[in-house]
């Protein structure tokens, strides 16, 4: 199960590392774990339906903090062409596209996403 949604959520270059599988493996092990997992997932379609009648809030009501954003390629949940609404609910947001990454950036990408946060940080 963990495989198949690494194997077809990554990036078309990203192989899972055996000690990661076998971490995400014992994580999902515990008691309860496995049926939250799937709990989330059932509830998603609400959760894409009311994503796609969002509408964006007023100028005045949108996020005011800085935010950073790296966006992902090849991610089948959040394609990359919904990036281009991201002004339309933050006040002074910066998107990074990273190129090649699928929807698990952080493990996928993580000098970008430290970057990112580098970034941030300094910025503030």
């Amino acid at each position: 199960y963990l495989e198949h949604f690494w194997n077809q959520w990554s990036g078309p270059d990203f192989q899972i590392a055996t000690s990661a599988l076998e971490h995400l493996t014992t994580a999902y092990a515990r008691p309860g774990a496995f049926t939250s997992a799937i709990a989330w997932y059932r509830a998603g379609p609400g959760m894409v339906a009311s994503a796609l009648a969002e509408t964006p809030p007023a100028p005045s009501k949108r996020v005011p903090i800085p935010t950073s954003a790296l966006w992902p390629e090849h991610d089948p949940i959040f394609p990359r062409a919904w990036s281009d609404r991201l002004g339309e609910f933050f006040s002074d947001v910066h998107l990074v596209h990273a190129d090649g990454v699928g929807h698990f950036t952080p493990v996928e990408a993580p000098n970008r996403f430290a970057e990112l946060i580098s970034h941030a940080a300094a910025a503030t």
